[in-house]
């Protein structure tokens, strides 16, 4: 008689184990950095940056917000076209690079156009992790850093 419960304990601890297995993955970790809006000429904008995750667990970019415009969508360029994207992986120990010629934010029927030297503020929201706000420093309309 002893053996179900012990069987049931066996379970228990087997099932525990399961779910600790799927959570130790590890916590996403992460940091901003090289983020910049060039100067707009219409009104429509784009914003560039990169999210560095050093923590052992994926996340993905699920939206951005800002005072700056009402309508701001994540776009992936594939084939020399930008469509929008519901979201972008953050790889564990990885990065995601919106950078210019490739991944971006989008920010369209802005409210204003910021001039060169101010800095926009945006709210990055993700699937696991808390929003991070990170100013976006307005650069010339050109500006494209190099990677190092």
């Amino acid at each position: 008689m002893n053996r179900r419960p012990t069987l049931a304990a066996v379970i228990a601890l087997a099932a525990g184990l399961a779910l600790a297995g799927c959570s130790s993955e590890g916590t996403p970790e992460l940091k901003i950095s090289g983020a910049f809006m060039p100067q707009p000429v219409s009104d429509m904008a784009a914003g560039f940056l990169t999210v560095r995750n050093s923590g052992g667990g994926a996340d993905r970019l699920t939206s951005v917000t800002s005072d700056l415009s009402d309508d701001i969508t994540i776009h992936e360029s594939k084939n020399q076209r930008m469509q929008e994207v519901k979201a972008f992986d953050v790889p564990a120990d990885g990065e995601l690079d919106l950078e210019r010629g490739g991944n971006h934010i989008m920010f369209m029927k802005l409210k204003q156009k910021p001039k060169q030297g101010e800095k926009v503020t945006v709210e990055l929201r993700f699937e696991k992790s808390d929003p991070i706000t990170v100013e976006l420093p307005v650069k010339e309309p050109t500006y494209n850093p190099t990677k190092h």
